[in-house]
Formats: C-alpha cells, sequence, structure tokens
C-alpha cells in the first residue's frame, strides 16, 4: 500500500517526507523525480509487548510514501499525476503559515484558495482522461462493441457528467463488477484523500474543518532533533503537544487504507503483521509464512487489553480468556495470535 505526499511548492512536503520515512531528499533530485520511503508506525502495543517479554527484537508495522513532484497551477506537463495514480491514497499537504523566508508560488498565502485549486487539477486530470478513453471507446466502436466495452462506456459517461458537476469521482456508486472494469484506469479523484495543513506555532490544533490534520513540521523538525527523551516530553508540553502529530498522522493514514494490525510476541520477537480489516485467521496466518495460510488448523488469541491486565500469557490462561477459533474467525485489531498448522 502507498500514500502519495501532494501539494504545491513551498508547502513542506519534503519536510515532511523526511521527517516520515528518515529518508532526505537530495539536492540533486531531478525535476518531475518521485522518491519513495518507509514510514515505521509508532505503536503503543509493540512497545507493552516488547516491555512484557523482552524479546530479542521488536518489528512495527509501514506505510510506503511516494512524495510527488509538485502540483503547479494551470500546468500541463502534471508531472505529479503518474506517481499518484499509482498510489492507494492521496494525502495532501496545504501551506497554511507565513514565513517571509519561504516564497509562496501563487504570492500569498491562502489555505482555502490552494485547497480548491488542488482540487481543480485533480478534476481536470481525470476529466482529460475519462475524454480520452471516451474518444477511444467511440473509435473501437465501428469495428462493433463488446458488453464490457459497452459498461465501461456507460460508467465514463456517468464519470464524465460528476467531473463537470466538479464532483469527485468518489461521490459515484459503483457496484463490484463495475469497480472492476475501470480499475485500472486509476483515477485520482476516486482515491482516498485525506488532507493535512502545515501550520505555524501559534495555529497548532486550529481547527480546519472535518478530517483534516495540523501539523507544524517545523515544530515536529524541533521534536525529532532532540535526543534526551525528558527534554523532548518537556518541550511537547511546552507546546499544548500531547505526542507527536507525525505518529498521530501516520497511525491514521493506516487506518484510512482501511488496514490493521494483529500481533504476534516471544522472547525472539514482538511483531505488529499488517492486514485489511474483515481479514479471516487464514489470510492474517498467510501474512506470516504462506504454510500456515495452506495448512491453517486453528488460532490461539489473546486480546491485548487481557494480557496487560494479566501480565503475562499464563495470567491469560488463569483467566479463562485464552481464545481458540477456526478458519471463520475475523480477526481483530490488536488480536495477538499464535497459528497453528500442519502442511
Amino acid at each position: 500500500m502507498k500514500i502519495a505526499i501532494l501539494g504545491l511548492a513551498q508547502t513542506g512536503k519534503k519536510t515532511l517526507f523526511t521527517l516520515l520515512t528518515g529518508r532526505p531528499v537530495p539536492a540533486t533530485r531531478k525535476a518531475g523525480e518521485a522518491l519513495e520511503g518507509v514510514a515505521l508506525i509508532h505503536d503503543r502495543r509493540v512497545d507493552t509487548l516488547g516491555a512484557l517479554y523482552k524479546p530479542k527484537k521488536t518489528t512495527y508495522a509501514e506505510n510506503q510514501f511516494v512524495l510527488c513532484p509538485d502540483i503547479a497551477d494551470g500546468s500541463t506537463s502534471r508531472l505529479w499525476m503518474d506517481p499518484a495514480r499509482r498510489c492507494d491514497l492521496l494525502f495532501l499537504l496545504i501551506r497554511a503559515f507565513d514565513s517571509p523566508e519561504v516564497f509562496h508560488p501563487l504570492g500569498s498565502v491562502d489555505p482555502a484558495r490552494d485547497r480548491a485549486m488542488i482540487e481543480s487539477e485533480l478534476l481536470l486530470a481525470d476529466m482529460q482522461l475519462v475524454e480520452t478513453r471516451l474518444q477511444r471507446l467511440a473509435k473501437e466502436k465501428k469495428g462493433g462493441q463488446s458488453s464490457q466495452q459497452a459498461l465501461e462506456e456507460d460508467i465514463l459517461q456517468r464519470f464524465n457528467a460528476a467531473l463537470e458537476e466538479e464532483r469527485f469521482l468518489s461521490t459515484v456508486p459503483l457496484n463490484a463488477e463495475e469497480e472492476q472494469v475501470i480499475r485500472s484506469l486509476n483515477l485520482v479523484t476516486r482515491t482516498p484523500l485525506l488532507y493535512a495543513y502545515n501550520v505555524s506555532e501559534e495555529e497548532i490544533g486550529k481547527d480546519f474543518g472535518p478530517e483534516v490534520f495540523t501539523i507544524s513540521c517545523a515544530i515536529e523538525s524541533e521534536i525529532a532533533g532532540i535526543e534526551n527523551e525528558a527534554e523532548r516530553r518537556e518541550f511537547m508540553e511546552a507546546m499544548g503537544i500531547s505526542e507527536p502529530s507525525l505518529d498521530r498522522i501516520n497511525a491514521s493514514l493506516y487506518d484510512a487504507l482501511g488496514l490493521m494490525s494483529f500481533y504476534t510476541a516471544g522472547q525472539d520477537e514482538c511483531r505488529a503483521w499488517t492486514i485489511r480489516k474483515g481479514s479471516k485467521a487464514p489470510v492474517a496466518g498467510g501474512k506470516i509464512h504462506s504454510d500456515i495460510e495452506r495448512g491453517f488448523i486453528r488460532v490461539e488469541v489473546m486480546k491485548f487489553d487481557d494480557l496487560v491486565a494479566t501480565g503475562s500469557e499464563q495470567g491469560v490462561k488463569k483467566a479463562g480468556k485464552m481464545q481458540l477459533h477456526g478458519k471463520e474467525y475475523v480477526i481483530e485489531d490488536g488480536d495477538i495470535c499464535h497459528f497453528l498448522f500442519n502442511v
């Protein structure tokens, strides 16, 4: 699963990418080049399991980020478009901080204007793709049209009508068959979308509307640069920050992708494993090793809260809280699993 970081120039995208992934953006980066990096999702449950089991290794879940080229108003090249289309979620960073040292490509800081402009660019990109595909289908139709092509044309006509009304294609309902027909088009306004506003210190916590994150990349850079844990906490308290915004955003993006974590725990390793919400036990086991899914017998499950409350696996068993489930069990977020299998 990949997350595209998108926005105008000078919004803080490179800083955010580096803060999340630890990968500096090289000065030699070419115009239009996309960069990829991995961000660990700092999960307190993994930390708790580590404290209980004292394993040789702890492993967090991950998000994969793609730093896309800048979106530019009225640009015909749209270098950001191809890497964004290959991602599973778009994370739009909007500039809401003012700084005389950092120019704004549109001449002034106006988050509402910038957001509207970016949304227009997304709509226009999809409009051009839909129109191009409809033109191609019209040519192909002269030699006869298959039922699949007829269905695609019908969907695209509905999409075209929505785009002309300046509506994102995510607002157009489709059934499972229709989704499959248009999946390869990778339409950006049908991709899940989240916003973050890069704010100044004075506006940390300001409400910019529903489902909008606020982050101060400048403050997060300062937090990340403080090595002493006590000093870092003291600085965050002075800023009125209970936890780094990066951790909160990173975890929320993971959730927005429809993902969740289950865990394995032991003296060798405590680890978070990533699965889609609603996955059954054999599928979860397959994330660890394909043999587990193929030869699945049952799964032994501890609930995280039960383990914390009793303090150990033995405590969970003595309390009668250890659960055994078959192949129809749907894994829940936070389950600590031990799989039994035979191949």
